[in-house]
């Protein structure tokens, strides 16, 4: 990838910021949202999450330009701000989310294929494992023909998804009854879902979810044509990816009542434009829906493979994950990725797990990269490193990391201790190839507060287990 004319340039690196976003989760967010918060709290929660999620992107933006040489983003700033066993927990934590993410996309995926091929059912059967097994080493395939390669296709399946949706926007704005919209704006009429904190809680992880990737052209920085692009792309796909999903949820609140949209199947954004225009709404976004889902999960193979090859070439991962094919892409680590997708997506032949439990443990297993990217930002500001001369510039970016950081904060608080111990008990095993990898270094393991961080995750990962054997926690 040294050569010019495989850089990426900055619409590459857009369509890989909005590509990573916007998969499964813009498609089924009318349901996932209603099922946990009425009018009211949807808007205050879409509100803290534009302004933590803002916060997040300028912070990714300020690194990528005060920390060039500061490769592949969320992994390297954890690493350089607070050690390696922390980058290498954000490198493997990141790495789950992405392919957790990707197992939920392929349920999705053959679910929705089930509306019109019964035999898919929910997306889990035998026959749509065996499909879906078909498509993921088809996407393995084409990416290890080359990464350029695999971006190019990545634009126009963004370009593609995106048609759709826009398309949605401007049918169900035609089709808004305030009447609707205002029936019930505080959920009074649904005990269930609790005071108006509770709901803005148990939202939250699903606008994490439809989030993850705003990183994206961060893992890339690396492979960019110029690194000035690498904090423009972030920022410009974030702002239109929030667009985009603020108004497919807040127009189908205007368009279905809470009650009716958190009984539909999903995705429940084809059986709203269905209620609008009937049958062919339905098939449209269904369409849409495959696109997108293809698109992402092109998207994330790429990622996950990235992030493995990143680590393993500065160390913190065994050095036979850093080994690239003739076509310059990180073959061994994509290997391994799909191989567990595969695991996975086998278990849910046996597993209740649906794809919600899927795509709130793929958001809980991102929330700590997050949170070490947001805190870094804010200890290189408190350092005056790299603002020699630039104090304006300082306090304002200090103050852009401390609001990502509390939202980082927040995300933890309100994902609950079930999401938090299930995220512990997939980061302790994690430890086995951080040791490889310190072996073949002739290293020790942990620093002395390195010791304490894992004997938490341990704790938390033993309690875990002990608490899904005995019943107490379920997936």
């Amino acid at each position: 990838m040294s050569e010019p004319g495989q850089k990426l340039r900055l619409g590459a690196l857009i369509a890989l910021v909005v590509g990573s976003m916007i998969g499964g989760g813009i498609f089924s967010l009318p349901q996932n949202m209603a099922a946990r918060a009425d009018v009211g709290a949807v808007l205050i929660g879409w509100g803290i999450t534009a302004i933590g999620m803002l916060a997040l992107a300028f912070v990714f933006q300020s690194l990528a330009n005060r920390k060039p040489q500061l490769d592949s983003g969320v992994y390297a700033y954890a690493k350089a701000g607070f050690g390696e066993y922390m980058g290498f927990s954000s490198a493997w934590g990141y790495w789950i989310s992405a392919w957790l993410g990707n197992v939920g996309y392929f349920v999705l995926l053959f679910s929705t294929l089930g509306l019109y091929f019964p035999a898919f059912g929910e997306g889990n059967t035998p026959l749509a494992i065996g499909c879906a097994s078909l498509l993921l080493w088809a996407v393995h395939f084409l990416v290890l023909r080359g990464i350029k390669e695999a971006a190019f296709i990545n634009q126009i399946t963004t370009v593609a998804k995106v048609v759709p949706l826009i398309l949605f926007i401007v049918i169900a704005a035609a089709a808004f009854r305030m009447d609707i919209f205002t029936r019930d704006i505080w959920g009074l009429a649904n005990p269930s879902f609790g005071n108006v904190l509770d709901q803005v809680r148990n939202m939250m992880l699903v606008t994490v979810f439809v989030f993850i990737g705003i990183e994206g052209a961060s893992i890339y920085s690396g492979r960019a044509q110029k690194r000035s692009d690498v904090g423009k792309a972030t920022v410009i796909g974030f702002l239109g990816v929030l667009a985009l999903l603020v108004l497919v949820n807040v127009l189908s609140l205007g368009v279905m009542t809470q009650p009716e949209l958190a009984a539909l199947h999903n995705p429940s954004l084809a059986s709203v434009l269905e209620h609008i225009v009937g049958p062919w709404g339905a098939l449209l976004i269904s369409i849409g829906l495959a696109v997108s889902l293809l698109g992402a999960l092109l998207s994330w193979a790429l990622l996950c493979a990235e992030i493995l090859y990143a680590t393993a070439r500065d160390k913190t991962m065994p050095r036979f994950l850093a080994f690239e094919n003739a076509n310059h892409v990180p073959s061994n680590a994509l290997w391994l990725t799909n191989s567990m997708i595969q695991v996975f997506l086998l278990i849910t032949l046996v597993s209740a797990g649906t794809y919600t439990s899927l795509i709130y443990l793929a958001s809980s297993m991102i929330l700590v990269p997050y949170l070490w990217s947001a805190a870094y930002a804010v200890l290189l500001a408190l350092r005056g490193e790299t603002y020699e001369g630039f104090a304006g510039t300082r306090r304002k970016d200090l103050c852009v990391g401390l609001v990502a950081l509390l939202y980082a904060v927040w995300l933890l608080y309100a994902g609950g201790l079930k999401y938090l111990l299930l995220s512990a008990l997939l980061y302790a095993p994690g430890v086995i190839l951080f040791a490889r990898a310190k072996r073949e270094q002739g290293k020790p393991l942990f620093t002395g507060w390195e010791k304490l961080i894992f004997a938490a995750v341990v704790a938390g990962a033993g309690l875990a287990a002990f608490s899904l054997y005995t019943g107490v926690l379920t997936l």
